[in-house]
Protein backbone atom coordinates (compact mmCIF):
# COMPACT_ATOMS: atom_id res chain seq x y z
CA UNK A 1 0.00 0.00 0.00
CA UNK A 2 1.02 3.36 -0.61
CA UNK A 3 -1.56 4.69 1.37
CA UNK A 4 -0.16 4.26 4.76
CA UNK A 5 -3.18 5.56 7.01
CA UNK A 6 -6.04 4.29 4.94
CA UNK A 7 -8.25 3.38 8.06
CA UNK A 8 -7.46 6.50 9.46
CA UNK A 9 -8.67 8.25 6.57
CA UNK A 10 -12.09 5.92 6.25
CA UNK A 11 -13.65 6.02 9.39
CA UNK A 12 -15.67 8.56 9.52
CA UNK A 13 -18.14 10.72 7.52
CA UNK A 14 -19.17 8.63 3.95
CA UNK A 15 -17.75 5.63 5.41
CA UNK A 16 -18.11 3.71 2.14
CA UNK A 17 -17.54 6.71 -0.34
CA UNK A 18 -14.31 6.97 1.56
CA UNK A 19 -13.97 3.51 1.42
CA UNK A 20 -14.13 3.45 -2.30
CA UNK A 21 -12.14 6.53 -3.01
CA UNK A 22 -9.23 5.48 -1.55
CA UNK A 23 -9.36 2.10 -3.09
CA UNK A 24 -9.18 4.18 -6.44
CA UNK A 25 -6.68 6.59 -5.45
CA UNK A 26 -4.25 3.50 -4.21
CA UNK A 27 -4.69 2.21 -8.01
CA UNK A 28 -3.76 5.18 -9.01
CA UNK A 29 -0.40 5.78 -6.88
CA UNK A 30 0.57 2.00 -7.54
CA UNK A 31 -0.16 2.39 -11.43
CA UNK A 32 2.67 5.74 -11.05
CA UNK A 33 5.42 3.60 -10.70
CA UNK A 34 8.10 3.02 -13.08
CA UNK A 35 9.67 0.55 -12.14
CA UNK A 36 7.63 -2.38 -14.16
CA UNK A 37 8.04 -0.06 -17.34
CA UNK A 38 11.84 0.15 -16.61
CA UNK A 39 11.90 -3.60 -16.55
CA UNK A 40 10.32 -3.90 -19.97
CA UNK A 41 12.22 -1.02 -21.61
CA UNK A 42 15.96 -3.36 -20.95
CA UNK A 43 17.11 -7.13 -21.94
CA UNK A 44 20.11 -8.53 -21.18
CA UNK A 45 21.08 -11.94 -23.13
CA UNK A 46 24.52 -13.47 -21.75
CA UNK A 47 26.82 -10.25 -22.50
CA UNK A 48 24.58 -8.20 -24.78
CA UNK A 49 22.46 -5.70 -24.02
CA UNK A 50 19.16 -4.75 -25.60
CA UNK A 51 17.49 -1.04 -24.86
CA UNK A 52 14.08 -0.18 -26.52
CA UNK A 53 10.58 -1.06 -26.89
CA UNK A 54 7.83 0.65 -29.18
CA UNK A 55 5.71 1.75 -26.27
CA UNK A 56 8.53 4.09 -24.72
CA UNK A 57 9.50 5.39 -27.89
CA UNK A 58 8.26 9.32 -29.37
CA UNK A 59 6.35 9.07 -32.31
CA UNK A 60 8.93 9.73 -35.69
CA UNK A 61 11.68 9.04 -33.79
CA UNK A 62 14.39 8.56 -36.54
CA UNK A 63 16.55 5.88 -34.16
CA UNK A 64 13.29 4.09 -34.01
CA UNK A 65 14.39 0.48 -33.07
CA UNK A 66 15.75 -1.54 -30.71
CA UNK A 67 19.61 -0.85 -29.52
CA UNK A 68 22.06 -3.67 -28.78
CA UNK A 69 25.27 -3.04 -26.76
CA UNK A 70 28.03 -5.73 -26.73
CA UNK A 71 29.05 -5.12 -22.99
CA UNK A 72 32.31 -6.60 -23.20
CA UNK A 73 33.42 -3.91 -25.84
CA UNK A 74 32.30 -1.07 -23.13
CA UNK A 75 34.19 -0.20 -20.60
CA UNK A 76 32.08 1.53 -17.93
CA UNK A 77 27.97 1.83 -17.71
CA UNK A 78 26.82 4.80 -15.27
CA UNK A 79 23.96 6.07 -13.90
CA UNK A 80 23.31 9.37 -13.27
CA UNK A 81 20.02 11.68 -12.67
CA UNK A 82 17.63 13.66 -10.40
CA UNK A 83 14.02 13.59 -9.83
CA UNK A 84 11.25 12.29 -7.52
CA UNK A 85 11.45 8.31 -7.41
CA UNK A 86 13.82 7.95 -10.21
CA UNK A 87 15.58 4.98 -7.79
CA UNK A 88 12.41 3.27 -9.24
CA UNK A 89 13.90 3.15 -12.72
CA UNK A 90 17.87 2.89 -11.38
CA UNK A 91 16.54 -0.47 -9.20
CA UNK A 92 15.72 -2.42 -12.80
CA UNK A 93 18.79 -1.10 -13.90
CA UNK A 94 21.38 -2.42 -11.44
CA UNK A 95 18.68 -5.79 -11.72
CA UNK A 96 19.47 -5.98 -15.34
CA UNK A 97 23.15 -4.73 -16.03
CA UNK A 98 24.62 -7.24 -12.97
CA UNK A 99 28.06 -6.92 -12.46
CA UNK A 100 28.44 -4.70 -15.77
CA UNK A 101 26.89 -1.73 -13.75
CA UNK A 102 30.02 0.49 -12.56
CA UNK A 103 28.09 3.28 -10.34
CA UNK A 104 26.39 6.14 -10.73
CA UNK A 105 24.84 9.28 -8.95
CA UNK A 106 21.21 9.95 -8.22
CA UNK A 107 19.84 12.90 -6.94
CA UNK A 108 16.56 12.40 -5.15
CA UNK A 109 14.12 14.28 -2.52
CA UNK A 110 14.83 13.74 1.25
CA UNK A 111 12.35 10.91 2.05
CA UNK A 112 13.02 8.58 -0.27
CA UNK A 113 14.18 5.58 1.21
CA UNK A 114 17.56 3.90 -0.35
CA UNK A 115 16.84 1.16 -2.76
CA UNK A 116 20.06 1.11 -4.54
CA UNK A 117 23.57 -0.64 -3.64
CA UNK A 118 25.62 0.02 -6.50
CA UNK A 119 24.03 3.63 -7.69
CA UNK A 120 24.71 6.21 -5.33
CA UNK A 121 22.16 8.18 -4.12
CA UNK A 122 22.13 11.78 -2.74
CA UNK A 123 19.01 13.27 -1.02
CA UNK A 124 17.88 17.12 -1.58
CA UNK A 125 15.37 19.17 -1.05
CA UNK A 126 12.32 20.08 -2.84
CA UNK A 127 11.10 22.62 -4.35
CA UNK A 128 13.76 24.63 -2.70
CA UNK A 129 17.27 23.58 -3.22
CA UNK A 130 19.62 23.22 -0.67
CA UNK A 131 23.53 22.08 -0.29
CA UNK A 132 23.09 18.29 -0.87
CA UNK A 133 21.43 18.98 -4.05
CA UNK A 134 25.10 20.52 -5.38
CA UNK A 135 26.61 17.84 -3.65
CA UNK A 136 24.87 15.51 -5.83
CA UNK A 137 25.82 17.65 -9.01
CA UNK A 138 29.44 17.82 -7.92
CA UNK A 139 29.48 13.80 -8.06
CA UNK A 140 27.47 13.39 -10.73
CA UNK A 141 30.46 16.27 -12.52
CA UNK A 142 33.10 13.92 -11.08
CA UNK A 143 31.85 10.95 -13.15
CA UNK A 144 31.26 13.03 -16.01
CA UNK A 145 34.88 14.19 -15.94
CA UNK A 146 36.04 10.22 -16.51
CA UNK A 147 33.87 8.91 -19.27
CA UNK A 148 35.06 8.44 -22.95
CA UNK A 149 33.42 7.01 -26.03
CA UNK A 150 34.00 3.73 -24.76
CA UNK A 151 31.42 4.13 -22.11
CA UNK A 152 27.75 4.09 -21.71
CA UNK A 153 25.84 5.92 -19.82
CA UNK A 154 22.16 6.50 -18.95
CA UNK A 155 20.55 9.25 -17.51
CA UNK A 156 17.28 9.58 -15.56
CA UNK A 157 15.15 12.42 -15.32
CA UNK A 158 11.85 13.27 -13.97
CA UNK A 159 9.54 15.91 -11.88
CA UNK A 160 11.39 17.31 -9.16
CA UNK A 161 14.56 17.30 -10.87
CA UNK A 162 14.90 20.91 -11.42
CA UNK A 163 14.99 21.44 -7.45
CA UNK A 164 17.57 18.84 -7.27
CA UNK A 165 19.55 19.16 -9.79
CA UNK A 166 20.94 22.50 -9.24
CA UNK A 167 24.96 23.87 -9.29
CA UNK A 168 24.40 27.40 -9.79
CA UNK A 169 26.72 29.46 -12.13
CA UNK A 170 29.90 31.01 -10.53
CA UNK A 171 28.90 34.43 -9.11
CA UNK A 172 25.45 33.33 -7.61
CA UNK A 173 24.79 31.75 -4.48
CA UNK A 174 22.68 28.66 -3.69
CA UNK A 175 21.12 31.42 -1.18
CA UNK A 176 20.37 33.39 -4.54
CA UNK A 177 18.47 30.45 -6.23
CA UNK A 178 16.54 29.16 -3.10
CA UNK A 179 15.28 33.35 -3.07
CA UNK A 180 14.64 33.42 -6.54
CA UNK A 181 12.82 30.04 -5.97
CA UNK A 182 11.02 31.11 -3.07
CA UNK A 183 10.00 34.59 -4.37
CA UNK A 184 8.78 32.69 -7.63
CA UNK A 185 7.05 29.60 -6.94
CA UNK A 186 6.04 30.63 -3.27
CA UNK A 187 4.72 33.50 -3.38
CA UNK A 188 4.43 34.17 -6.85
CA UNK A 189 2.76 31.07 -8.08
CA UNK A 190 4.88 30.98 -11.29
CA UNK A 191 4.58 28.14 -13.31
CA UNK A 192 7.03 25.22 -12.93
CA UNK A 193 7.36 26.13 -16.97
CA UNK A 194 7.91 29.81 -16.25
CA UNK A 195 10.37 29.54 -13.72
CA UNK A 196 12.62 26.55 -15.60
CA UNK A 197 12.91 29.07 -18.35
CA UNK A 198 15.21 31.42 -15.31
CA UNK A 199 16.70 28.44 -13.63
CA UNK A 200 17.93 26.90 -16.91
CA UNK A 201 19.97 29.72 -17.89
CA UNK A 202 21.94 30.34 -14.11
CA UNK A 203 22.96 27.05 -13.47
CA UNK A 204 25.24 24.78 -15.03
CA UNK A 205 23.24 21.75 -14.87
CA UNK A 206 20.13 22.16 -16.67
CA UNK A 207 19.22 23.04 -19.56
CA UNK A 208 20.42 19.86 -21.87
CA UNK A 209 24.01 20.79 -20.10
CA UNK A 210 23.80 17.50 -17.96
CA UNK A 211 23.80 15.51 -21.56
CA UNK A 212 26.76 17.73 -23.14
CA UNK A 213 28.80 16.66 -20.06
CA UNK A 214 28.82 13.06 -20.69
CA UNK A 215 28.46 13.76 -24.40
CA UNK A 216 31.79 11.84 -25.35
CA UNK A 217 29.77 8.56 -24.32
CA UNK A 218 27.13 6.35 -26.20
CA UNK A 219 23.91 7.98 -23.84
CA UNK A 220 20.00 6.42 -23.33
CA UNK A 221 18.29 9.16 -21.42
CA UNK A 222 15.68 8.24 -19.75
CA UNK A 223 12.11 10.38 -18.96
CA UNK A 224 9.71 9.99 -16.74
CA UNK A 225 6.82 10.99 -18.56
CA UNK A 226 5.01 10.12 -22.03
CA UNK A 227 7.53 10.41 -24.83
CA UNK A 228 4.42 12.28 -26.81
CA UNK A 229 3.34 14.37 -24.00
CA UNK A 230 5.21 16.61 -21.46
CA UNK A 231 3.66 15.83 -18.05
CA UNK A 232 4.33 19.80 -17.01
CA UNK A 233 4.12 21.09 -20.49
CA UNK A 234 0.90 20.34 -21.59
CA UNK A 235 0.85 19.84 -25.36
CA UNK A 236 0.67 16.38 -27.20
CA UNK A 237 4.18 16.14 -29.56
CA UNK A 238 6.16 14.01 -31.65
CA UNK A 239 9.59 13.02 -31.71
CA UNK A 240 10.76 16.68 -32.30
CA UNK A 241 8.38 18.41 -30.47
CA UNK A 242 9.91 16.73 -26.97
CA UNK A 243 13.42 17.65 -28.52
CA UNK A 244 12.31 21.33 -29.53
CA UNK A 245 9.97 22.67 -27.22
CA UNK A 246 11.56 21.02 -23.97
CA UNK A 247 12.41 23.29 -20.76
CA UNK A 248 12.22 20.87 -17.98
CA UNK A 249 13.62 17.72 -18.78
CA UNK A 250 17.13 18.27 -17.98
CA UNK A 251 18.73 15.44 -20.02
CA UNK A 252 17.20 16.55 -23.63
CA UNK A 253 17.80 20.23 -25.38
CA UNK A 254 16.21 22.99 -24.42
CA UNK A 255 14.36 25.88 -25.87
CA UNK A 256 14.61 28.76 -24.12
CA UNK A 257 16.56 31.80 -24.00
CA UNK A 258 18.49 34.42 -21.72
CA UNK A 259 15.88 36.99 -23.35
CA UNK A 260 12.37 35.01 -22.51
CA UNK A 261 14.19 34.57 -18.92
CA UNK A 262 13.97 38.22 -18.57
CA UNK A 263 10.58 38.44 -19.95
CA UNK A 264 9.01 36.53 -17.44
CA UNK A 265 11.02 38.51 -14.97
CA UNK A 266 8.99 41.70 -16.26
CA UNK A 267 5.74 39.32 -16.31
CA UNK A 268 5.43 38.55 -12.57
CA UNK A 269 7.11 41.87 -11.38
CA UNK A 270 9.88 41.00 -9.75
CA UNK A 271 12.94 42.14 -12.17
CA UNK A 272 14.02 44.47 -8.77
CA UNK A 273 13.02 41.99 -5.95
CA UNK A 274 15.18 38.93 -7.01
CA UNK A 275 19.11 38.53 -6.24
CA UNK A 276 21.23 41.38 -7.67
CA UNK A 277 23.71 38.56 -9.18
CA UNK A 278 20.44 36.31 -10.78
CA UNK A 279 19.50 39.59 -12.72
CA UNK A 280 23.15 40.51 -13.58
CA UNK A 281 23.75 37.15 -14.69
CA UNK A 282 20.80 36.86 -17.13
CA UNK A 283 21.47 40.25 -18.81
CA UNK A 284 25.30 39.96 -19.32
CA UNK A 285 25.64 36.24 -19.56
CA UNK A 286 28.05 35.00 -22.67
CA UNK A 287 26.46 32.78 -25.96
CA UNK A 288 28.81 29.90 -24.29
CA UNK A 289 26.41 30.11 -21.03
CA UNK A 290 23.37 29.62 -23.77
CA UNK A 291 21.56 26.30 -23.05
CA UNK A 292 21.98 23.38 -25.02
CA UNK A 293 20.06 23.67 -28.14
CA UNK A 294 18.70 20.79 -30.78
CA UNK A 295 20.86 21.72 -33.37
CA UNK A 296 23.62 20.25 -30.95
CA UNK A 297 22.27 17.77 -29.15
CA UNK A 298 21.42 15.92 -32.49
CA UNK A 299 25.08 15.39 -32.79
CA UNK A 300 25.34 13.89 -29.53
CA UNK A 301 25.30 9.53 -29.78
CA UNK A 302 22.09 8.90 -27.90
CA UNK A 303 18.58 7.55 -27.63
CA UNK A 304 15.74 8.46 -25.87
CA UNK A 305 12.68 6.60 -24.02
CA UNK A 306 9.66 8.08 -21.90
CA UNK A 307 8.44 5.21 -20.06
CA UNK A 308 5.24 6.36 -18.41
CA UNK A 309 3.19 6.68 -21.52
CA UNK A 310 -0.61 8.18 -20.92
CA UNK A 311 -1.80 4.12 -21.99
CA UNK A 312 0.20 3.29 -18.27
CA UNK A 313 -1.25 6.61 -16.64
CA UNK A 314 -2.96 6.41 -13.28
CA UNK A 315 -6.04 7.43 -15.51
CA UNK A 316 -6.07 4.36 -16.92
CA UNK A 317 -5.63 2.13 -14.37
CA UNK A 318 -8.75 4.36 -12.18
CA UNK A 319 -10.48 3.68 -14.79
CA UNK A 320 -11.27 -0.01 -15.41
CA UNK A 321 -10.80 -0.22 -11.50
CA UNK A 322 -14.33 2.07 -12.06
CA UNK A 323 -15.61 -0.20 -14.53
CA UNK A 324 -14.62 -3.29 -12.47
CA UNK A 325 -17.30 -2.04 -10.01
CA UNK A 326 -20.16 -1.08 -12.77
CA UNK A 327 -19.80 2.53 -12.08
CA UNK A 328 -19.29 5.41 -15.03
CA UNK A 329 -16.35 7.00 -15.22
CA UNK A 330 -14.73 10.22 -16.93
CA UNK A 331 -11.99 12.68 -17.09
CA UNK A 332 -13.08 15.80 -16.45
CA UNK A 333 -9.05 17.40 -17.68
CA UNK A 334 -5.70 16.91 -17.78
CA UNK A 335 -4.45 20.00 -17.56
CA UNK A 336 -6.07 21.90 -14.59
CA UNK A 337 -3.64 24.88 -13.79
CA UNK A 338 -4.69 27.39 -11.89
CA UNK A 339 -5.12 28.49 -7.94
CA UNK A 340 -6.06 25.60 -6.19
CA UNK A 341 -9.23 27.24 -4.43
CA UNK A 342 -10.15 28.65 -7.21
CA UNK A 343 -10.29 24.81 -9.11
CA UNK A 344 -12.23 23.29 -5.95
CA UNK A 345 -14.82 26.13 -6.45
CA UNK A 346 -15.74 25.56 -10.31
CA UNK A 347 -14.93 21.41 -10.10
CA UNK A 348 -17.21 21.57 -7.06
CA UNK A 349 -20.20 23.64 -8.81
CA UNK A 350 -20.19 20.99 -11.58
CA UNK A 351 -20.65 17.90 -9.12
CA UNK A 352 -23.15 19.80 -6.49
CA UNK A 353 -24.84 20.36 -10.29
CA UNK A 354 -24.76 16.36 -10.89
CA UNK A 355 -25.82 15.61 -7.38
CA UNK A 356 -28.75 18.18 -7.32
CA UNK A 357 -29.79 17.69 -11.14
CA UNK A 358 -28.07 15.16 -12.78
CA UNK A 359 -26.61 17.10 -15.40
CA UNK A 360 -23.97 17.13 -17.33
CA UNK A 361 -23.83 13.42 -15.74
CA UNK A 362 -25.84 10.90 -14.28
CA UNK A 363 -25.31 9.13 -10.39
CA UNK A 364 -23.34 7.59 -9.40
CA UNK A 365 -20.38 8.45 -11.64
CA UNK A 366 -16.40 9.17 -10.93
CA UNK A 367 -14.78 11.83 -11.72
CA UNK A 368 -10.73 12.21 -12.59
CA UNK A 369 -8.85 15.15 -13.12
CA UNK A 370 -4.94 16.00 -13.48
CA UNK A 371 -2.31 18.69 -14.07
CA UNK A 372 -0.41 21.16 -11.52
CA UNK A 373 -2.54 23.40 -9.53
CA UNK A 374 -0.57 26.51 -7.90
CA UNK A 375 -0.89 28.24 -4.23
CA UNK A 376 0.40 31.49 -4.24
CA UNK A 377 0.79 32.01 -0.50
CA UNK A 378 2.53 35.56 -0.57
CA UNK A 379 3.82 36.02 2.80
CA UNK A 380 1.79 33.01 4.63
CA UNK A 381 3.57 30.95 6.61
CA UNK A 382 1.00 27.98 6.64
CA UNK A 383 1.93 24.77 6.12
CA UNK A 384 0.04 22.71 3.33
CA UNK A 385 -0.15 21.97 -0.32
CA UNK A 386 -2.05 22.70 -3.28
CA UNK A 387 -4.09 19.49 -3.00
CA UNK A 388 -4.64 20.07 0.25
CA UNK A 389 -5.94 23.22 -0.29
CA UNK A 390 -8.01 21.99 -2.96
CA UNK A 391 -9.42 19.53 -0.79
CA UNK A 392 -10.12 21.67 1.97
CA UNK A 393 -11.88 23.73 -0.28
CA UNK A 394 -13.68 21.44 -1.43
CA UNK A 395 -15.04 20.65 1.62
CA UNK A 396 -16.68 24.21 2.09
CA UNK A 397 -18.06 23.81 -0.76
CA UNK A 398 -19.44 20.41 -0.53
CA UNK A 399 -20.73 20.85 2.89
CA UNK A 400 -24.28 18.62 3.59
CA UNK A 401 -24.10 17.35 0.11
CA UNK A 402 -23.75 13.57 2.01
CA UNK A 403 -23.04 11.87 -1.11
CA UNK A 404 -19.49 13.55 -2.49
CA UNK A 405 -16.41 12.67 -1.44
CA UNK A 406 -13.34 14.25 -2.95
CA UNK A 407 -9.66 13.57 -2.56
CA UNK A 408 -6.83 14.89 -4.28
CA UNK A 409 -2.94 14.05 -4.09
CA UNK A 410 0.39 14.56 -5.58
CA UNK A 411 1.05 11.45 -6.83
CA UNK A 412 4.93 11.50 -5.91
CA UNK A 413 3.33 11.08 -2.36
CA UNK A 414 4.72 14.57 -0.92
CA UNK A 415 1.58 17.66 -1.71
CA UNK A 416 4.02 21.02 -0.51
CA UNK A 417 7.17 22.08 0.59
CA UNK A 418 6.32 20.09 4.20
CA UNK A 419 7.16 21.42 7.70
CA UNK A 420 4.19 19.66 9.75
CA UNK A 421 5.22 18.74 12.86
CA UNK A 422 2.67 16.76 14.71
CA UNK A 423 3.80 13.20 16.53
CA UNK A 424 2.43 10.51 14.59
CA UNK A 425 2.07 12.60 11.86
CA UNK A 426 4.47 12.68 8.28
CA UNK A 427 6.59 15.70 7.72
CA UNK A 428 4.63 16.43 4.42
CA UNK A 429 0.83 15.36 3.76
CA UNK A 430 0.51 13.88 0.49
CA UNK A 431 -2.64 15.09 -0.26
CA UNK A 432 -6.31 14.86 1.59
CA UNK A 433 -9.81 13.39 1.32
CA UNK A 434 -12.91 15.03 2.30
CA UNK A 435 -16.74 15.18 1.78
CA UNK A 436 -20.09 16.47 2.49
CA UNK A 437 -19.89 15.62 6.70
CA UNK A 438 -16.21 17.66 6.75
CA UNK A 439 -17.05 20.97 7.59
CA UNK A 440 -19.57 19.65 9.90
CA UNK A 441 -17.10 17.79 11.23
CA UNK A 442 -14.42 21.01 11.73
CA UNK A 443 -17.30 23.22 13.49
CA UNK A 444 -17.60 20.26 16.75
CA UNK A 445 -14.02 20.92 17.06
CA UNK A 446 -14.20 24.28 16.45
CA UNK A 447 -11.88 24.78 13.81
CA UNK A 448 -12.04 27.67 11.11
CA UNK A 449 -12.06 26.27 7.44
CA UNK A 450 -12.44 29.40 5.95
CA UNK A 451 -9.71 30.96 8.02
CA UNK A 452 -6.71 28.10 7.31
CA UNK A 453 -7.29 28.12 3.42
CA UNK A 454 -7.20 32.04 3.80
CA UNK A 455 -3.73 31.67 4.96
CA UNK A 456 -2.45 28.35 3.62
CA UNK A 457 -2.48 26.41 6.33
CA UNK A 458 -4.40 23.09 5.26
CA UNK A 459 -1.88 20.59 6.94
CA UNK A 460 -2.65 20.59 10.50
CA UNK A 461 -6.35 20.95 10.01
CA UNK A 462 -6.49 18.17 7.87
CA UNK A 463 -4.68 15.85 9.93
CA UNK A 464 -6.68 16.91 13.24
CA UNK A 465 -9.49 16.06 10.79
CA UNK A 466 -8.35 12.73 9.93
CA UNK A 467 -8.98 13.65 6.18
CA UNK A 468 -4.94 14.20 5.58
CA UNK A 469 -3.18 11.35 3.52
CA UNK A 470 -0.12 10.03 4.77
CA UNK A 471 1.48 8.51 1.28
CA UNK A 472 4.55 6.54 0.27
CA UNK A 473 7.07 8.50 -1.90
CA UNK A 474 7.53 7.77 -5.51
CA UNK A 475 7.68 9.51 -8.55
CA UNK A 476 5.76 12.42 -9.85
CA UNK A 477 2.54 12.47 -12.49
CA UNK A 478 1.31 15.51 -11.58
CA UNK A 479 -1.47 16.21 -9.52
CA UNK A 480 -4.70 13.09 -9.12
CA UNK A 481 -8.08 14.08 -7.71
CA UNK A 482 -11.15 11.46 -7.71
CA UNK A 483 -14.46 12.56 -6.88
CA UNK A 484 -17.44 10.28 -6.28
CA UNK A 485 -20.75 11.04 -6.24
CA UNK A 486 -23.23 8.05 -5.56
CA UNK A 487 -26.69 7.58 -5.27
CA UNK A 488 -26.83 7.46 -1.58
Amino acid sequence: MRILNDLQITNHGNIKGRRLVVELMETALQAADPYRNACKLLKRQNNNLYVGNKLFEADNDPQSGINEYKLDDINNIFVVGAGKGVQRVAKALEEVLGEYLSGGCLIAKHGDPVILSKIKVVHGAHPIPDENCIKGCSEIMKIAETVTEKDLVFTIFGNGGSSLLTMPEDGISLEDVKRLTNIMQIEKGASTIDLNVIRNHIDKMKGGKLSRLFSKAQCVHIVITDPNHHVIQQERHDYYGLMEKNVWLHNLPDNSTFSMAIDILKKYEVENIIPLSIKKFLQTASSECETVKFQEFKNYKFRVFGIMPDSEHFFTAVCEKAKEKNIPCHILTQTLHAEASCCAKVICSIVKNIASYGQPLKKPVILLSSGEMLVAVEDSKGVGGRNQEFALQAAFEIDGFHNIVVASADSDGTDGPGGLRIEGAPGCLGGAIVDGFTLAEAKVKKIDIEEKIKNHDTSETLWYLNCGMHIEQNISLNDITIIYVSNE
